[in-house]
């Protein structure tokens, strides 16, 4: 259904690595995720999948993670310096929670995501007296000296912020902060995860929009991309990439979209109602600076 040639977005996970312990997060969620064992993507195990003349074509290449942390990652800045140099147009991104490594090596990323196109999201979820609370194991100050190198380096830094009952009165405060900071873009939403324990549902923000049916959209066939874990092993895509899913082509979970019960990753995440997405709606506030 898509071959390797049609791909233009590439998203790794060059990590199973992370200082963090979000309660959600599948690195805490999956009991049979072993974090003793460490994996790190080097761009040899990528060029066996993508070679350069595939490279030169991809329209995007960003990091993110089902169990890591781009920032951990051994090899993160070799990779992206060598998609860089075979593809000097290419979007480069990046998801983070911004509290690993050191104000150098932020600013040698800086250094190469230097296109206008170019971004990395902090998932920041509130201020320093609450983003602990969900961003378990995150340092505020490391995380803010990170972040204020790059955007000082000239990296465009955009801020994700999961809003919960304990962190909603700070929506504003966040927004402020990006801008005062020099963050390009300041993004909301509502956790579409369980609330547990003390994730509470905020009471002044909107929920995501609830989507029912059985009429999939696939974001993986729309955006044309492909997934690749710090395994170096090929998913269709990121929803489909936990350790325990053995699911390496799509064609195998798109048999069931025309039936009365689609894959249940597949509803959970591309689902359509009235033209709608839970995935593609999911931003209650979005400000560029």
């Amino acid at each position: 259904m898509l071959t390797l040639r049609d791909i233009q977005v590439l998203h790794l996970e060059p990590t199973d690595v992370c200082q963090a312990a979000c309660p959600l997060c599948w690195r805490e969620t999956d009991k049979n995720f072993n974090k003793n064992l460490y994996h790190h993507l080097t761009v040899a195990q990528i060029l066996d999948v993508f070679d350069q003349t595939k490279i030169k074509n991809l329209h995007k290449m960003f990091m993110c993670g089902n169990y890591g942390d781009p920032a951990a990652g051994k090899f993160t800045l070799d990779i992206y310096q060598e998609f860089r140099k075979i593809n000097p147009d290419i979007t480069l991104g990046m998801n983070t929670n911004g509290a690993l490594q050191n104000p150098s090596w932020w600013q040698q990323l800086a250094s190469i995501l230097n296109r206008p196109t170019d971004y990395v999201v902090f998932s920041i979820d509130g201020l320093e007296d609450t983003n602990h609370v969900y961003r378990k194991n995150v340092s505020w100050k490391k995380l803010l000296n990170n972040a204020s190198a790059f955007v000082g380096a000239g990296g465009s830094a955009h801020w994700d912020m999961l809003v919960y009952q304990h962190n909603e009165h700070q929506v504003d405060f966040c927004r402020n902060l990006a801008k005062d900071m020099g963050f390009t873009w300041f993004r909301a939403k509502v956790s579409k995860r369980p609330f547990i324990d003390n994730l509470a549902p905020p009471l002044t923000l909107k929920s995501f929009d609830t989507v029912q049916g059985n009429t999939i959209k696939c974001h993986a066939l729309v955006d044309k991309s492909l997934y690749i874990d710090a395994r170096g092993i090929v998913k269709p895509c990121c929803w489909l990439g936990n350790y325990n899913t053995e699911i390496k082509d799509i064609d195998e979970v798109a048999v069931t979209w025309h039936t009365a019960n689609p894959y249940k990753v597949c509803k959970q995440s591309c689902s359509v109602a009235n033209e709608k997405t839970v995935f593609e709606h999911q931003w209650r506030i979005e400000e560029q600076f």
